[in-house]
């Protein structure tokens, strides 16, 4: 966030804190994919999924990751094809209930993921979640 200017920054901290009320487990943001890297990264899940998922080169078949690249819109974990584990290894970590949004071309596709403990998300919560989305991809754009 170091070459935002002040009150974009300020505007992703609020959303980033309205995120994390809802995501008790955390989240994570990779904003404006390009060439399969993310102008912005934004993840709050536990350091030992972070490490796990990074050693292990997760993303290359993360399911939340290859939906993301090819849909937009919202998409409950539980919906996705995971042929390797890739999710029941992350509620192996604590990562439960998730939920999947995608917004921006895909040229710039920003893809995020949630999770929460105790339930799954609303659908409320799910539209809330994705305009959130929205909006990190849009105040980020301004800062690229």
């Amino acid at each position: 966030m170091r070459h935002m200017k002040t009150e974009i920054r300020h505007s992703v901290e609020q959303l980033l804190s309205e995120t994390g009320a809802l995501c008790d487990t955390g989240y994570a943001f990779a904003l404006h994919i390009r060439f399969t890297r993310p102008s912005f990264m934004y993840r709050t899940y536990p350091q030992s999924w972070i490490s796990h998922y990074d050693a292990k080169g997760m993303i290359i078949e993360d399911p939340v990751v290859k939906w993301g690249l090819r849909e937009t819109g919202v998409m409950r974990w539980s919906d996705l094809e995971d042929p390797i584990g890739i999710l029941a290894d992350a509620a192996a970590h604590g990562l439960t209930n998730g939920l999947a949004c995608a917004t921006g071309p895909s040229s710039s596709r920003s893809i995020s993921g949630f999770t929460r403990s105790d339930r799954v998300f609303s659908d409320a919560e799910a539209q809330t979640l994705l305009d959130i989305t929205q909006k990190l991809h849009q105040l980020t754009q301004q800062a690229l």
